[in-house]
């Protein structure tokens, strides 16, 4: 589905989907035999919706005719299912960090079906802003309120399009420029073309006050590179034609369709600039720290995005 400048979608469609993709590789990880991260409510939005192409990402078994074509598939499944859970973790312990040294505004920038208002230890006292489209802030609300579940910290809606004037609808939702904040970017700027990320990061400048922090999920340094896109496209559409042979019901997802492949500003360079303090961890080092390396040899086998933190001085 092509991107336009205002367009929306349901929680099964366009950029919706890929958040339940995620939900799919969490829901994975918390229910395999060694599980890095715990969130029991990834597993509640898929049995909402059903099947789909999200499918794809909870490393399904695939059919013996595709893993004889391509071997090192599974692996490459598996580990997009171990850097989901590194990310995961990272945001989490990034949030949890935050509020332990007395942050209590915490703010979740397209936040997708991201259930850490219900399932983080939020300490008492903490606002959780959640910033989306309507139609999946609802979704996601209306399913843990038919599951039972109640937030643990005072969670606040934002309803607005992140490239849109979403600062006002914060100030208006509560949120106070003047006391410190912690922010995370997760799975977001990839779906933003490059003027956009520099609005975004212009915003929270001038939202956030000193001690403030803010985590990033940046992406690889040759993210826009053609070549790597075009090695990327071809595998897959390789393990496409291969699974359209077979009577399998997985389908395979087209998510790069969806983003914006444009030379954009590094962006710890950027956040360096403007004064904060910051840490740039590549995914693959983070995933080591974790016991979720890819298995050797498998090359680019998880995004070799960086993982960033940094505080506001």
């Amino acid at each position: 589905m092509a991107r336009t400048d205002d367009d929306s979608w349901e929680i099964t469609e366009s950029v919706g989907a890929t958040a339940l993709g995620v939900a799919a590789a969490r829901a994975a990880d918390t229910e395999s035999d060694d599980p890095l991260i715990n969130d029991p409510f990834a597993r509640v939005f898929l049995d909402r919706v059903g099947d789909g192409v999200w499918n794809w990402y909870g490393g399904p078994e695939l059919p013996a005719e595709v893993v004889a074509a391509e071997p090192d598939m599974p692996q490459r499944m598996q580990a997009l299912v171990s850097y989901f859970a590194t990310r995961t973790k990272f945001f989490d312990t990034s949030f949890i960090d935050a509020a332990n040294a007395g942050i209590r505004q915490a703010v979740i920038l397209a936040a997708g079906l991201d259930a850490r208002s219900w399932r983080l230890p939020w300490p008492d006292g903490t606002t959780v802003y959640e910033l989306d489209q309507d139609r999946v802030l609802d979704f996601k609300a209306t399913t843990l309120r038919e599951h039972g579940a109640e937030p643990k910290a005072n969670r606040v809606e934002v309803k607005v399009d992140l490239r849109q004037d979403w600062p006002t609808g914060l100030r208006q939702a509560g949120f106070d420029p003047s006391a410190p904040s912690v922010w995370s970017i997760e799975g977001l700027l990839m779906y933003l073309p490059a003027a956009a990320q520099d609005l975004l990061f212009t915003r929270i400048q001038e939202l956030t006050a000193p001690g403030s922090r803010l985590a990033v999920e940046g992406l690889e340094p040759d993210f826009a590179d053609p070549e790597s896109r075009a090695q990327r496209r071809q595998r897959m559409d390789r393990v496409r034609e291969l699974m359209a042979k077979t009577d399998s019901p997985i389908e395979v997802p087209t998510t790069d369709e969806l983003w914006y492949f444009e030379e954009r500003d590094d962006v710890g360079d950027w956040l360096r600039h403007h004064g904060w303090d910051v840490t740039v961890t590549p995914s693959d080092q983070m995933m080591a720290s974790y016991g979720r390396a890819p298995a050797q040899g498998l090359g680019d086998a998880g995004p070799a995005h960086l993982l960033i933190s940094a505080t506001r001085t």
